[in-house]
């Protein structure tokens, strides 16, 4: 059986257009307008240069025979990568509890870091917050992770190893062997025998913020690198509105009591309730 392509960077346009892309659909999600009609709305908005709006056409050709766009990401991994085709999965996944416009507004915002210089390190946290903040499987979203272009062979496999490590070791435990500042304190120390850390993926920076955080809740350690060293912050559930239902709720509470006075008034007349305006048309048993 042949593996799916491993995906590759693509140029800059590509991610900007696919932040238009999961930005357009998150916030057009609420008109409850099916989804095809708005990727196909979408499709005429997309930059004709890119490779997108083929990619549109697949999502919407698999849509109409299966109903789910993950599949259609899948199929397509040296296009989209397997950390986005996850978080729709996630998405459309009915057991679980994660929003199809929470993901398509982490994917926004993911796309956008993509379209500038991004360093394997700041998506790392990017991704792992993610999952963490929003409760996913850590098995199944670090192996999306590993399969990542912007990550080499060195970040793959050490993904692959976390896995099996993290819920046993903390991730900042983890960070902070792994970096530059945990090799420094070694040599400082003075010891005869250094251990050297395979491979190092962090810096002295983010190995000091590991160590601060070490047995602390891992958000704080997360909250510290954004303030400490400006990396993006995930993007949280967007706050329900509640002006924006208290309209159309009064609207049918006062449908409710006209309704109510209507038959109010038509029991005090002589001839009572016309029921007959409950009845259904009857059913044609041919």
């Amino acid at each position: 059986m042949n593996e799916s392509p491993r995906p590759t960077v693509l140029r800059k346009e590509e991610y900007i257009e696919q932040a238009h892309l999961f930005r357009g659909l998150s916030h057009r999600l609420s008109t409850s307008e099916p989804v095809q009609e708005l990727l196909a709305h979408l499709r005429e908005e997309i930059l004709a240069t890119t490779n997108l709006p083929h990619a549109i056409d697949f999502l919407l050709a698999e849509i109409s025979h299966f109903g789910t766009m993950s599949s259609a990401m899948a199929r397509m991994a040296h296009y989209f990568t397997p950390f986005q085709t996850y978080m729709i999965a996630e998405a459309e996944n009915e057991r679980g509890r994660f929003d199809m416009g929470l993901a398509l507004l982490v994917l926004e915002h993911e796309a956008r870091m993509r379209s500038e210089t991004i360093e394997p390190v700041a998506l790392f946290f990017f991704q792992f917050e993610t999952i963490c903040r929003n409760r996913l499987s850590y098995d199944s979203g670090l192996k999306a992770m590993s399969g990542d272009p912007v990550y080499d062979s060195n970040w793959s496999r050490w993904l692959l190893n976390v896995r099996h490590q993290i819920g046993i070791v903390d991730i900042a435990d983890l960070v902070y062997v792994h970096s530059e500042y945990y090799l420094q304190r070694q040599q400082q120390s003075g010891s005869s025998t250094i251990e050297q850390p395979d491979p190092v993926l962090f810096g002295v920076k983010e190995g000091r913020i590991a160590l601060a955080n070490r047995s602390r809740e891992t958000l704080y350690f997360f909250a510290a690198l954004q303030r400490q060293l400006s990396y993006p912050a995930v993007p949280r559930p967007r706050p329900k509105d509640a002006d924006a239902e208290l309209l159309p709720r009064l609207a049918r509470n006062l449908e409710r009591l006209e309704l109510r006075l209507k038959l109010l008034e038509d029991e005090q007349r002589e001839k009572g309730i016309d029921l007959r305006q409950f009845y259904g048309k009857p059913t044609d048993p041919t």
